[in-house]
């Protein structure tokens, strides 16, 4: 039985991933401050493999005592995305950077196992006709994605990570977002039933939050054959541009009304189609296609009562 622990567990990501790992026979720690919700974790609890701590990732004596316990960390724990990143510029640098820079020195010591997820915002702008893979340069534009960046490089200093940069991902969680663009266009598709797109011809890769979680399992399971090495982890049929993203909503949502504004700024500037190849070759791939989480998410949000968090 593998011993994990997952920081920020109770988040967007972290939910899925602790159920899954849970369920494949994985005993779990989780650590989380449950600043945005302290209901995602609420079915694992009688779990007798789930352990819940509600704690700081910047308590360096609490992290060091669930290190020693467990064999793989996965720190999820962190501020994220552009505007709250900005908001909270300190707190944003203490836990996405700081933090992490005092985990690897307790994980080196103790030659534990790490599996880091950083973003493909690391790209910014990517040149014009070209693909963005591993050996891309990074131009991070938001403060978000150069404190991303910068931990990466001090995780992937250690011999024994594996780092992934994700695509912007999208579906259902039990702890939901609709600041993530795929969730933030449908969702005003279906309650406003118009979408307003800025500089539509900007380019972005997707994935299914489930892919991700599946990614993740995958590189516990191969750990030996993935380690030492950063993996794009998207969806290759997915690099779309606002507006064919837009159009695909607008395919299964018939009324809805597309505006294009010009001469505008969009304030996320990210720009790059990305290549999935490397981790592909390495043996995954994902699979739940855009249409199949568009459909999705029409279904949550047409039963639910979620409250629009961020406008893009």
């Amino acid at each position: 039985m593998k011993k994990i622990l997952v920081t920020g567990g109770a988040g967007y990501i972290g939910s899925k991933l602790v159920t899954k790992l849970l369920n494949i026979g994985c005993e779990v720690t989780v650590v989380d401050v449950l600043k945005f919700s302290s209901k995602s974790l609420n079915h694992l609890f009688s779990d007798r493999n789930f352990h819940f701590i509600k704690g700081d990732v910047r308590n360096k004596k609490l992290m060091k005592k669930l290190v020693e316990k467990n064999e793989f960390i996965i720190p999820l724990a962190a501020l994220v995305g552009a505007p709250l990143c900005k908001k909270y510029k300190k707190e944003a640098i203490s836990v996405n950077l700081d933090s992490i820079k005092f985990l690897m020195k307790l994980v080196a010591k103790r030659k534990k196992k790490v599996i880091y997820l950083t973003t493909n915002s690391g790209y910014g702008v990517g040149e014009k006709n070209k693909y963005c893979d591993e050996n891309s340069p990074l131009n991070p534009i938001s403060l978000y994605g150069r404190t991303k960046v910068q931990a990466e490089k001090i995780v992937m200093s250690y011999n024994n990570s594996i780092g992934f940069r994700l695509a912007t991902v999208f579906g259902y969680s039990y702890r939901m977002r609709t600041d993530l663009l795929v969730n933030n266009f449908v969702f005003k598709s279906l309650n406003e039933k118009k979408l307003t797109l800025y500089e539509p011809h900007f380019r972005r890769n997707y994935i299914h939050v489930d892919d991700v979680v599946d990614g993740i399992v995958y590189s516990i399971k191969n750990f030996i054959h993935l380690r030492t090495n950063v993996y794009n982890l998207g969806l290759s049929s997915a690099n779309l541009t606002k507006y064919m993203l837009a159009k695909k909503i607008k395919d299964k949502i018939k009324h809805l009304k597309i505006k294009i504004v010009q001469n505008k700024k969009d304030p996320d500037q990210r720009d790059y189609y990305v290549s999935n190849r490397k981790i592909e070759k390495r043996g995954f791939k994902a699979k739940v296609s855009i249409e199949k989480g568009i459909a999705e998410l029409i279904q949550v949000f047409s039963h639910s009562k979620e409250k629009i968090i961020n406008n893009y």
